[in-house]
C-alpha cells in the first residue's frame, strides 16, 4: 500500500491530537530591509533536516522519544503584513487552545509578532527572551510600523517595561539603544547577564525568539542582514539549554535565507538549532519542570 508523501521535519510526524509541541512555518519576507529570501527558510529547514539524526549527542535526547506535530508552512499573503500576521496569530491561538506549545519557523522576524499576540492574550504576564544581532526597536522603518526592524518595539507595545530581555545585540540606531536603556533588559554582543535575567524571570511564562543572525556570519552567512561579531553555535546551544529550563510557552526561529549560502551550511546549522530547541523545551517539560498549562 502506498502512503501519501508529506514532508515533515525529521522525527516530527506524530498526529496532532497526541503531540505536545507543534511546529509550523511562516514563509514571509515582505518587509525585509536588506537581502530578501527568508520566505524560503522554513521549507529549506524542513527539507534539509533529513541530513540530521533525530538523536542529539549534546543533550542525550531523541526527537522520536517525544510527540511532535509538523503542520507545514502557512499560505500567507505576501502583499499584506497585517493579513499575514493575523493568519499566524490564528494558527498559534489554535495550538494554545489545545494546550500545546507552538514553535514558529520563519521567515523574517516580523512573523514573531503574530505568534506573540496570541501568546500575550493567553499569558498577559509573559516575558520575552530575544536573541538577535539587531535591537528591532525602531518605532517605524521608512514609515512602516510593521517591519522586521520594529518587531520587538511592537511586542513592547503589548507587554510594557521590564518584560523583554535581549542578548547578542550589536546593531541598531542610537535611539533604539536609548529606548532599551529605559524600557528593556538589553545585553550587547553576547550572553553575558543571561543567568541573572533567568533568575529574575523565575516561574513566569516565557516566549523565546531566536533570530539566527545572533550568530557570527563566519558560522551563519545565510541571512539577510549579517553582522560581524556574533556568537558561536556552541555558545548559542548552551544559551538555549539555559533558557529552556524556564516556563517556555512559545518560541520561534527565524531569518534564515538559504539561497544566500550556496554551501548549505547555514541551513544545516538552522536545522540543528531547531532540533536542539525542541529537545530542550520537551526535556524540561518531560522532567517535571515548568509547562505551558
Amino acid at each position: 500500500m502506498l502512503e501519501k508523501n508529506i514532508e515533515t521535519f525529521i522525527g516530527c510526524d506524530s498526529e496532532y491530537n497526541e503531540a505536545s509541541l507543534v511546529i509550523f512555518g511562516a514563509p514571509f519576507d515582505s518587509t525585509t530591509s536588506y537581502r530578501p529570501g527568508t520566505r524560503y527558510g522554513s521549507s529549506a529547514i524542513r527539507h534539509e533536516s533529513f541530513g540530521l539524526e533525530t538523536y542529539s549527542p549534546y543533550q542525550d535526547e531523541d526527537l522520536t522519544d517525544y510527540k511532535i506535530f509538523d503542520h507545514g508552512d502557512l499560505e500567507l499573503c505576501f502583499g499584506s503584513s497585517s493579513m499575514a500576521l493575523n493568519d499566524i496569530k490564528a494558527t498559534t491561538s489554535t495550538i494554545l487552545k489545545d494546550n500545546k506549545i507552538p514553535l514558529l519557523i520563519g521567515g523574517e522576524h516580523l512573523v514573531t509578532l503574530g505568534s506573540f499576540e496570541a501568546i500575550f492574550e493567553k499569558y498577559p504576564d509573559v516575558h520575552i527572551i530575544h536573541f538577535d544581532a539587531h535591537t528591532d526597536l525602531r518605532d517605524d522603518y521608512l514609515g512602516a510600523k510593521l517591519s522586521h526592524a520594529c518587531v520587538i518595539r511592537r511586542c513592547h507595545d503589548l507587554v510594557g517595561d521590564g518584560k523583554i530581555h535581549q542578548f547578542c545585540i550589536r546593531s541598531g540606531e542610537r535611539e533604539e539603544f536609548k529606548f532599551a536603556l529605559m524600557h528593556t533588559d538589553l545585553h550587547k554582543f553576547n550572553f553575558d547577564g543571561l543567568d541573572e535575567s533567568i533568575a529574575k524571570i523565575k516561574d513566569a511564562p516565557v516566549y523565546f525568539t531566536i533570530d539566527l543572525d545572533c550568530l557570527d556570519p563566519s558560522a551563519f552567512p545565510g541571512t539577510g542582514t549579517p553582522e560581524a561579531g556574533g556568537v558561536t553555535f556552541i555558545e548559542l546551544l548552551n544559551a538555549i539549554e539555559k533558557v529552556c529550563k524556564l516556563n517556555i510557552v512559545g518560541a520561534d526561529v527565524n531569518e534564515l535565507s538559504p539561497m544566500l549560502d550556496a554551501s548549505g551550511a547555514s541551513t544545516a546549522l538552522a536545522c540543528k538549532v531547531v532540533r536542539e530547541l525542541m529537545l530542550a523545551i520537551l526535556k524540561n517539560k518531560n522532567n517535571g519542570g515548568n509547562n505551558n498549562e
